[in-house]
């Protein structure tokens, strides 16, 4: 019997996804889970009439395997990734390969890959986005390791990955733990945009009054344009429209205002913290969710915590889209986008991880879950300038800023006075009117810390570093 080109381990939803993938791409498969009854049901049901083939134990896993072998670990990220390399590594000879598939922290990624090279395997840290039916179809993979790990993989992930107009949304992203520090950031973006919907949706229902069809409508409207067109925009009108079956009311209404996070977003923004790297869109994403989950609290707090006196503002006319609300959501998913690029840029230097953020942003214009047009924009802007410091300076996005600022400001006072949060906008604007000013008052910040600490300061006037013995 022939053997497998590729082996997989862990049937869960992607994991079953990603071989059907791989065979239907001409790459014939082995497949191991924890539980065989699983490797059954697999094989009896989608695996059925599949060239692929099943192992009861990781010995005959591995014996399935042509060399040098090539296995995709989908498993739960943390100490379970490393058990199972544990495990498997005696089973490996050299030049055999392991990639991990999974949501791991960037850097148990780069430890795993100077051990597992030391012990002349390869190793590969992958991203992939998409969701279920992203990997069935083609998703955006983000692969880093060693280049010659990364080739020896290329042609597969080269079919496996989703299809756009200039190419596979896969390409090296470069060593270490760069491919998952990249789909991290990736999650992080992706945490924005849905705040920044989820913030548009309660405007519309609290200050439109309208209900999910009204709301999806405008949605719809926003993903015939260049700068809202996306994923997200178009599953959000779809979560509007959806009835539920029992009450024929709007399903979303029904569901309990909590939302979960995986991690990803929180090492987001753990890793601009330690960088230097302000995402604030990124972090009031984050923060909302985190503030959603204390819902006991927030039901027993209405009673003693009053609003304001309502104060309506208008969005614009829904007819044209809210003009003034589409605005401010252009903008914070701008904003959102920057941020991230921003902290690759960062990492990519801290890191000597090389990353060319116009490849990114190409390889993210299909399958993954912040697909989006403005991603060619994105991917032209890195192009045209590979040293640009900040998304938002580049011209096409400078002057989106400048004639869309008003709408955000004006959306965001008005839901000020009205006592409805915004985190996500609220924060953009304070980003964009941060970043767009010369002198920020952090000079008086400077000036608190040598009076109380010596921590001395600089000067406008002269170089050289100073201290002041304050008067008390």
């Amino acid at each position: 019997m022939s053997k497998a080109h590729f082996g997989l381990v862990g049937l869960g939803v992607m994991g079953e996804n990603l071989v059907l993938n791989a065979e239907r791409n001409g790459f014939s498969s082995a497949v191991f889970n924890r539980t065989y009854a699983k490797t059954e049901e697999f094989l009896a049901g989608r695996g059925a009439g599949k060239d692929i083939v099943g192992a009861r134990t990781l010995e005959e896993f591995v014996g399935l395997l042509e060399r040098p072998r090539r296995i995709l670990l989908m498993v739960k990220a943390g100490q379970p990734v490393d058990d199972m390399i544990q495990t498997l590594a005696p089973l490996l000879e050299d030049g055999d390969l392991l990639i991990d598939g999974g949501n791991s922290l960037y850097t148990d990624t780069e430890r795993r890959v100077k051990e597992l090279e030391s012990r002349s395997f390869g190793f590969i840290g992958m991203g992939v986005s998409g969701g279920a039916k992203g990997a069935l179809e083609g998703p955006s993979m983000m692969p880093g390791g060693t280049l010659s790990a990364y080739e020896a993989i290329e042609s597969m992930v080269r079919k496996m990955a989703a299809q756009v107009e200039d190419g596979p949304c896969v390409t090296y992203i470069g060593p270490g733990g760069a491919g998952h520090f990249v789909k991290t950031v990736h999650n992080g973006i992706e945490y924005g945009i849905e705040q920044i919907l989820a913030e548009a949706y309660d405007l519309m229902k609290r200050q439109g009054g309208m209900n999910g069809d009204e709301m999806a409508d405008v949605l719809a409207a926003w993903n015939q344009t260049e700068e809202l067109a996306s994923f997200l925009v178009e599953i959000t009108e779809l979560c509007l429209r959806t009835k539920d079956p029992e009450t024929g009311g709007d399903l979303v209404e029904f569901i309990v205002d909590a939302a979960g996070q995986k991690g990803t977003g929180l090492w987001t923004v753990i890793s601009a913290l330690e960088m230097g790297v302000p995402v604030p869109t990124i972090y009031a994403a984050l923060n909302a969710r985190v503030l959603s989950s204390l819902r006991s609290e927030r039901l027993a707090a209405e009673a003693f915590l009053l609003p304001p006196t309502p104060a309506p503002f208008p969005l614009g006319d829904p007819a044209e889209g809210l003009p003034l609300l589409r605005d401010a959501c252009i903008l914070a998913c701008m904003a959102s986008y920057a941020q991230g690029m921003a902290l690759l840029r960062e990492a990519s230097a801290l890191h000597d991880y090389n990353l060319d953020l116009s490849a990114i942003g190409q390889i993210w214009k299909g399958g993954c879950i912040i697909r989006a047009r403005l991603l060619q924009r994105i991917q032209d802007a890195y192009a045209t300038n590979p040293a640009l410091p900040n998304l938002l300076i580049d011209p096409w996005f400078a002057e989106q800023v400048n004639r869309r600022l008003p709408g955000l400001r004006q959306v965001v006072a008005g839901a000020a006075l009205a006592g409805i949060p915004l985190p996500c906008l609220s924060s953009t604007l304070d980003y964009i009117d941060s970043y767009r000013t010369g002198r920020l008052p952090q000079n008086l910040v400077q000036a608190m810390r040598d009076c109380f600490g010596s921590h001395t300061y600089e000067r406008t006037d002269r170089s050289g570093t100073f201290h002041t013995e304050w008067l008390s």
